[in-house]
């Protein structure tokens, strides 16, 4: 059984990806901040259909608290053997004109931050064992820009880049590094857009819907499993094909 900790993983996506990853076989770790009733009520779904899961909380924008995460897991179940970065950060959507560089760079930092110091504690596991996941969640709108969106774009970008550096230094260790880049998901906060908005997405996607977190939880497994050995450094977009780059 490995060992998986999926960040911000009580709601939306990271909750799908925590209940797929579960039925898959992993014992999953649900890391949350304040979200304790969704991560409880996570953990009694994942155990009532068979699965292990434990909440475990945690402010990925804190090094004390990541390193009290990481020995928990090291020290009672053995370390982490998948890691999925899906902890989501605040930004401030304005258009560049408007945008101060406090406002920026608060979310570039938080994106990168998280994601540098999870990965490090992880990828300092992994190696002992010679084998890991490293899976960051990303976004289209790195890749293909929309309006407002440039401190979240940004962000992720930086992750992308950062994402085939650890590929290349990580593989000899036996850990692959990937993205996944949802475009629009359905989760309680898309839900709410208006009709117009979504129709013109779906009008935009060949698949000719919109995405659902069950979507991104598949790729998800797949690039935790042992199917995706050789396969490292790549960003996957989730998003029936709306971006095509």
């Amino acid at each position: 059984m490995k060992n998986a900790l999926i960040t911000g993983g009580a709601r939306g996506i990271g909750a799908s990806i925590a209940k797929k990853l579960a039925a898959d076989g992993n014992r999953v770790f649900i890391n949350y901040v304040n979200s304790t009733e969704a991560a409880n009520a996570l953990v009694k779904d994942i155990k009532d259909n068979g699965g292990e899961a434990h909440a475990i909380q945690a402010d990925v924008r804190s090094d004390e608290q990541i390193e009290l995460m990481f020995k928990k897991i090291n020290d009672e179940f053995g370390g982490v053997d998948i890691l999925v970065s899906n902890a989501n950060m605040h930004f401030t959507q304005k258009p560049f004109l408007d945008q101060t560089w406090e406002e920026f760079s608060q979310k570039l930092n938080d994106e990168v931050h998280a994601s540098y110091v999870t990965a490090r504690h992880a990828a300092n596991t992994m190696k002992d064992k010679k084998y890991g996941r490293i899976i960051f969640i990303s976004s289209t709108l790195s890749e293909s820009p929309a309006p407002s969106f440039i401190a979240h774009g940004t962000a992720k970008g930086a992750l992308d880049s950062f994402n085939k550096y650890l590929a290349q230094e990580l593989g000899p260790l036996g850990i692959t590094s990937n993205i996944v880049a949802p475009g629009l998901i359905l989760t309680d906060a898309t839900r709410q857009a208006p009709d117009e908005f979504k129709e013109f997405i779906k009008s935009l996607t060949p698949t000719g819907r919109i995405g659902e977190p069950e979507d991104v939880a598949n790729t998800v497994s797949f690039l935790a499993s042992e199917s995706s050995s050789h396969l490292t450094g790549t960003y996957i977009p989730v998003c029936g094909g709306a971006y095509l780059g």
